[in-house]
This record gives C-alpha cells, structure tokens and sequence, in this order.
C-alpha cells in the first residue's frame, strides 16, 4: 500500500502542488457529488425529450465522464473533470432535434466531427488564434446566453412558463394549484437555500431531496430497487450519422458545437487552475494537453451516444476542499463509474421534470453571472453582447444567437471608427453567417 502511495506521489507531483493522497480522494468525491446532477438531467433530456434509448443514454453519460476525467488527470495532470455539457446537451435537444426535426444520429454526427475538428485546431495551435481573435465581450455574451435558454427550458419543461396566443409566453396561472409546480418550486428553493449557505453538491443534494418529497407525496414513483447491473448501451452505441452530418445545412450546428465547447472549456480550465493556484505567469501549462483531452472526450461521447462532453466549472467545488492534482480528477473518475449501478434510481427520477428542471435553472443562473464583466458603458461593445445574450432564448437556439453577435460586432465597430481593432477572423465569420442566413434561412 505505501508503495502504490508513493508511486502515486511521485506521478502526480503530490509534493510539489502541496498535496497528499487523502486530501485528493476528497476533493476527487466532493467534486463527482457537485456535478452528478447530469447523470439524472442528460439522460431526462436526451432520453425522454429527443427520443435516444434513456438507459443506453445513461450509461453514455457515466462512461464518457469517466474516460474524459480520466484522460484530463493521467494526460493533463490538472483536478478537473469532465461531462456532457448542459448548454450544448439543450441544444442538441432543443434546437436540432425538437427543431430542426435533424435525426439524433445525425446530431451526434455533427458532435463528433466537431470533436474533430477541435482536436485539429489544438493540435496546429489554431485554437489560440481563434481563441484571441474573439472579443472579450462575445466570450462572456455567449455563455450568459446560454444560461439563460437553460434557465427557460427548466422554467417550461416545469410548466411555470407556458405559451400564449396573446404575449407568446406568460406565467402559468394555475402555478399555485398544480402540485407538479409546487414540487419543482420547493426543488428549486431549496436548493437555491443551499446554494446560499455554501453545501458542496447543492444541486446534486437539491434533486435527492425533491425525489424524495415527490416519493412521500406521491408524485414521483418509489423505485422497486436501488442497485441493478448497468443497462445496454448498444441503442446508441456508434449510432453517429457521420456522412449526414457533414451537409452544408448542418455547417452552423457543427460551428455552434465547436464554438460552445472552444470558450467553455478553456474559460473552464483558467477559472478552476486560477483557483487552485496552478498558473504561471497569468497562462495555463499544459493547456495543448488538457485541450486534446477534451477534445477526445467529445469524439468518444459521440461515439458513445451523448452530446458534447467538455470541463465542468463544478471542479472548482474539488479545487475548493484541497484538490491541486490529476489524482482528483481520476478519483472522480472512479464514481461515475460506480455510478453505472445505479440506473434504476435514474430511470424512475429522470422522467420527472420537478427534480430536472431546478438544476436547469440554477446552473442557467450561474452562467448568467458572465454578464458583469461585460463592458456596459461601452455601447459598441453592449450591443453585440446584448443582442447575443437576448437572442438565444428568444430564437430559442445558441447559434442564432452566436450568428447575431458576429455580425453586429464587425458592423458597429466599423460605424465606431474602431474597425482595426477587429481580428479579421471575425469579419469572416461576419460575412459567412450574413450568407448562412440569406441562403440557408434560419439556424
């Protein structure tokens, strides 16, 4: 046992980060407890709403967060883990397969060849180019946009807000008498309560607890076990359409895809290693390495059967309780893979959306906070970020609203007399999704 500690020691670096294996084993647990609301949400919304097999899902879901941690703490030697990411999970949902009426196996088609290409651009170093010809404002815009549509899904799958022919969407007048409703609110106030008094895992803790209200109430159905071998995941497994995805219609989802994944993950990967105390000189070491790492996560969900996996912000609640090395990433490996035995509790609770959607809102509203570094005094850089935050629920889709900020921003810094402070990559994505919309329609 000493000897695997210190060649666990010495592989990790546990001395030179200020660490020990203890410490790790705990941040690796609390950080798998802070994100394993997504083992209950992915399957719920690509299982129940876009009609992929709930089980196979679920098993797609734990395997491809496993792997992608594990390859983020061998490869990268960085405490972050990895999953299908929520905003871009609501996209494929929403937006592709509810939408645009494009087969699933198509989606996931478009998922893995944005992998793809990722995984070209950090190999070639492009990715930083990219990375830093997108305005500051659009990064932040982007995501608060995103937060905002995830915030609305999980305010309609609760049927708080449903439509109307008058006002297009309006407050649900029987929300006081449907106790559906009143479970979600009590999901979601407690969980916010938790969030307030600073509970590791508060939304992980927040759907437990609203299961099992909904169980005393007889809302939400007792499961007849809790344990059971892992359910198949041939429904799903390399099901990817590949050859369909690659149609010149289906170029924006993949942009949208890729894009998404580019800015979250590495917003991710600054904002956890910051936290831990892992930069040097204001940069990320290793980024090429946990860069690839996610980009191998997202071809193998694909392959798997879910949407994009990409790093979760909730490492930070591991960063937080000690965690500075890839051990904590891969002891959070390991649960999500015990997890898997545990499908009968998320097959019974997934189909609920009182216990889903207050996750949808809370993490709607953390990523909503991007919006305070935003410039608002500076009107040539509000516009844009507004009309890109604005447009993503109201459209109902991520990539219009990214397509609306890439082609106002150009447009308004020119008018601003500030148009050489525009990377030139970004006036030609101006004119390729000015094209897109004229040509194709609609995204």
């Amino acid at each position: 046992m000493t000897s695997i500690r210190a060649k666990l020691a010495r592989f990790f670096g546990f001395e030179e980060y200020g660490t020990d294996l203890k410490t790790e084993i705990l941040a690796g647990v609390t950080t798998f407890f802070a994100m394993a609301y997504i083992l209950l949400v992915n399957p719920s919304m690509l299982g129940k709403q876009a009609g992929m097999d709930l089980g196979a899902v679920f098993v797609a879901t734990a395997v491809s967060a496993a792997l992608g941690t594990f390859l983020m703490g061998v490869i990268a030697n960085y405490p972050i883990a990895l999953a299908p990411g929520m905003g871009l999970i609501a996209y494929f949902t929403y937006v592709v397969v509810l939408d645009m009426k494009i087969p699933w196996q198509t989606a996931l088609g478009a998922v893995f060849i944005s992998g793809v290409i990722f995984f070209i651009l950090t190999v070639t170093k492009v990715r930083e180019l990219i990375i830093n010809a997108i305005p500051a404002s659009l990064k932040y815009a982007v995501s608060a946009g995103i937060g905002l549509f995830i915030a609305f899904i999980g305010l309609k799958n609760a049927q708080i807000i449903i439509s109307s022919k008058a006002t297009f969407v309006t407050i649900n007048p029987d929300i006081a008498h449907k106790p559906e409703i009143l479970l979600t609110l009590f999901g979601l106030i407690f969980t916010i309560i938790l969030m307030v008094r600073k509970i590791k895992g508060a939304i992980f803790i927040g759907m437990i607890a609203t299961a099992i209200v909904g169980m005393l109430t007889g809302l939400v159905k007792v499961p007849q076990k809790i344990f059971d071998v892992p359910p198949s995941i041939a429904p799903t497994l390399f099901k990817l359409d590949v050859p369909g995805a690659l149609d010149l219609g289906l170029a924006t989802i993949v942009f949208a895809f890729l894009f998404v994944d580019l800015f979250d993950n590495a917003g991710t990967l600054v904002g956890v290693a910051n936290q831990a105390g892992l930069l040097k000189d204001n940069k990320l070491p290793r980024a090429g390495k946990a860069l690839l790492t996610d980009s191998i996560a997202t071809m193998s969900g694909a392959m798997l059967g879910t949407s994009t996996v990409t790093s979760y912000i909730e490492s930070s609640a591991g960063v937080a309780s000690g965690g500075r090395t890839g051990m904590t990433s891969v002891v959070t490996s390991l649960c999500f893979v015990m997890s898997l035995f545990f499908f009968p509790l998320i097959e019974t609770f997934a189909s609920v959306s009182a216990i889903t959607s207050p996750a949808l809102i809370i993490v709607g509203i953390l990523m909503a906070g991007s919006m305070k570094k935003i410039e608002w005094d500076t009107f040539s850089e509000a516009v844009p970020a507004f009309l890109t935050i604005i447009m993503m629920p109201l459209s109902f889709s991520i990539a219009t609203g990214i397509a609306i900020g890439f082609i106002i921003y150009p447009l308004i810094q020119v008018v601003a007399g500030e148009w050489r402070k525009v990377h030139p990559i970004i006036y030609v994505l101006g004119v390729v999704f000015v094209l897109r919309f004229v040509f194709l329609g609609a995204i």
